[in-house]
């Protein structure tokens, strides 16, 4: 194997925009029809007493093993907010064995608690080993731009440059300021921006017109990107799903 598909998205803790009803089935029933390695996730559930005492189907496994179930055989999950009733935060699922993974807090004041969640992956007849990180960054301007430099620094000191690497997730970032403070300097893409000229439109699902979610790669070959949005995935969360085939080059 030498290509792999991939997702991310932020599932807003299995809820749709109000919250009115629980769209965990429904969610894993469509990451699975898209028919992928790793997806990225952002806002999941690791537990809520409250959710699990209101909903009768609320699973019975924290989120990301549940929608990991038999397809993801492996998964990581970064604890980013705790609170009385329960904690959630970023998860990655995967197909391939997660041979070692890190979540490092990068919260910036504040109530937003915010993590980088690293992990190392090997998938079959790839010769190198790939890297992906999974984020969600602050709504605040100044949160981001911190959340960033650590994301940079974290990539210079851990990754080396010939290796190949994806970040991925919910960066908030409708100033694009990721683009000048990180992709730049390391050499990253984003998959969209390469395939049609910008980020792809991410938020609101039902109609998106906010390039917040991002997929970045380097020593990669994009050789696909679609968004998947409109009234069906907008019943299922407020983001829309990015999706991108990678390959190795030559």
């Amino acid at each position: 194997m030498h290509t792999l598909r991939i997702a991310t998205y932020n599932i807003h803790k299995g809820f749709p925009f109000l919250n009115r009803r629980l769209a965990i089935h429904e969610l894993r029933d469509r990451l699975r029809a898209l028919g992928t390695d790793l997806v990225f996730l952002q806002e999941v559930h690791g537990a809520h007493a409250r959710h699990a005492a209101r909903f009768e189907n609320w699973p019975a496994a924290p989120q990301y093993e549940f929608l990991a179930d038999a397809v993801w055989t492996d998964f990581a999950y970064g604890r980013n907010s705790v609170y009385d009733a329960g904690h959630h935060g970023n998860a990655i699922l995967s197909r391939f064995p997660i041979l070692a993974w890190e979540n490092e807090d990068v919260s910036a004041g504040g109530y937003e608690r915010r993590g980088l969640l690293h992990c190392e992956l090997h998938p079959p007849r790839w010769s190198q080993t790939l890297h992906c990180v999974c984020v969600h960054l602050g709504l605040w301007g100044r949160h981001r731009g911190h959340q960033i430099e650590r994301l940079r620094r974290r990539i210079e000191r851990l990754v080396p440059p010939a290796a190949p690497l994806i970040v991925a997730g919910d960066f908030n970032d409708w100033r694009f300021r990721a683009t000048h403070q990180l992709a730049h300097p390391l050499d990253l893409h984003e998959v969209f921006e390469l395939k049609t000229g910008r980020p792809a439109r991410s938020f609101p699902a039902v109609l998106p017109v906010m390039s917040l979610d991002r997929i970045y790669v380097r020593g990669l070959v994009v050789e696909e990107a679609h968004i998947h949005h409109g009234r069906f995935w907008s019943r299922i969360s407020d983001h829309a799903v990015l999706t991108a085939t990678l390959g190795l080059p030559g």
